[in-house]
């Protein structure tokens, strides 16, 4: 059976906690002390990365470093465990979705997601919750922490439950219904903004066209012809795209004669040049404040 064998950077990346403060928890209160390889390189296994998330969520929780320290592991286990249940807790759900990822545990994942919904409602879960978790997980795969299963398994768990939100929403009778084209350009494969941006649309009153990943620029013109949107909106999250988001941007633009919304982590990260046909939002949440403009 395979062991899968994490460096004290990658439990940096997945914990969010600084390499040398895991170091001064080992060295002052023996807390999860790392195992040796044979050639006397220092290493984690799963058990103590999931000790150092049960550590972590104690401590953004109020419970002192020294304290924890002097739990066995069935006391951390057990008040964690009390903390799971608080669902409106976005630090403790972020931890418990990264476990549940590194698991590959379904219904776990499933349940947390279920019940932040339940409590905080679909807009502030995806703001506060799965946003900063989608970007946490992005990060760690390009520097190898996870590996590109780990994301693909937490991003099709969320697009499901995104679909199944989108088919509740019985939509509202509105008098300034418009039309919007949903589409992702070349290498963004990331549906995850995208399917929440139609669940705002739809809730919202106006009409939507969604077309999901990778459509060649010169379809969108053919489309255009014959829907006749009011607007396209894209959305730009992926760190494969590059750094010329303009001149990405460009080429779509080139291929559209309405007004492009674009969101997504990356319109906040570069210096979006901005024209008539373009309106950058900094993420799909602002979304709301647009359409209350139009």
């Amino acid at each position: 059976m395979h062991v899968r064998k994490y460096s004290i950077s990658d439990i940096e990346g997945l914990i969010g906690i600084k390499a040398h403060t895991i170091r001064a928890w080992e060295i002052r209160y023996n807390l999860v002390p790392p195992k040796r390889t044979a050639t006397n390189i220092r290493y984690y296994d799963e058990e103590d990365l999931k000790m150092l998330l049960n550590i972590v969520a104690l401590n953004e929780n109020g419970y002192k470093i020294s304290k924890i320290a002097q739990m066995n592991k069935k006391k951390i286990a057990d008040l964690v465990l009390q903390l799971k249940t608080d669902w409106s807790n976005e630090s403790v759900q972020l931890i418990n979705l990264s476990n549940a990822t590194i698991k590959y545990d379904e219904a776990s994942f499933s349940k947390i997601l279920a019940s932040c919904i339940a409590e905080l409602g679909l807009t502030k879960t995806m703001d506060q919750v799965l946003f900063p978790f989608m970007k946490k997980v992005g990060m760690l795969w390009q520097i190898g922490a996870i590996d590109p299963s780990h994301e693909h398994f937490a991003a099709n768990l969320i697009r499901d439950r995104l679909i199944v939100e989108i088919d509740k929403v019985h939509k509202p009778k509105s008098n300034d219904q418009r039309r919007f084209l949903l589409f992702l350009p070349g290498a963004e494969l990331h549906e995850t903004g995208l399917l929440f941006a139609r669940y705002l649309l739809k809730s919202c009153g106006h009409e939507t066209l969604y077309l999901g990943q990778q459509i060649p620029y010169s379809d969108l013109k053919k489309v255009i012809e014959s829907y006749k949107p009011d607007y396209a909106l894209t959305v730009l999250t992926s760190l494969n795209l590059g750094k010329d988001i303009n001149k990405i941007l460009g080429k779509v633009i080139e291929n559209l004669d309405v007004p492009l919304i674009v969101a997504g982590s990356l319109i906040s990260e570069f210096d979006i040049v901005v024209n008539d046909q373009l309106k950058p939002l900094k993420n799909v949440c602002d979304l709301v404040a647009f359409l209350e403009e139009i």
